[in-house]
């Protein structure tokens, strides 16, 4: 039997992404991006919250608490470089974050958009993915014309 003739290896992450749907995609997309953020930053967010619309994807993670170089700097005034430093590691985590929104939606990341805020603390996440997820859905308006002068609007 050739490679053509052989049946196809399941491939787990493609297995699993078609069981997930709905809320259970997004808990599995927050508690990744928790997860993340544990093994690599030494602390996770107390809050974390996915949001899916169309083809965004919106991780929002909140209360991260400060390290003590960040604390420090926040003592100092200087939230500035504590929302430099974040921005900083959130550019080292792209490709991950990348990754994660892949495996788990089953589609190509084609934008990331990634923000730091430090009062109050927040993280945002945000990924325009190449095809909306399904039950996810939004109103969409492709160049609105204004109507007729002299045409009320009802």
């Amino acid at each position: 039997m050739d490679q053509a003739d052989r049946p196809a290896t399941p491939d787990p992450i493609v297995e699993a992404t078609a069981r997930l749907a709905g809320g259970q995609l997004l808990a599995a997309i927050s508690t990744s991006f928790v997860a993340m953020l544990r093994e690599f930053y030494g602390r996770g967010p107390m809050k974390a919250k996915t949001y899916a619309l169309d083809d965004i994807i919106i991780v929002v993670m909140r209360e991260s608490g400060y390290s003590a170089i960040e604390q420090t700097m926040m003592d100092a005034s200087e939230p500035d470089r504590v929302v430099a430093m974040r921005e900083d590691f959130q550019r080292v985590m792209k490709q991950r974050y990348i990754d994660t929104i892949q495996q788990l939606t089953g589609r190509n990341v084609v934008a990331f958009i990634s923000q730091a805020h430090v009062e109050p603390d927040l993280t945002l996440e945000i990924f325009f993915i190449d095809r909306p997820l399904d039950g996810f859905g939004a109103a969409e308006i492709i160049d609105p014309q204004p109507p007729p002068a002299g045409t009320a609007r009802t």
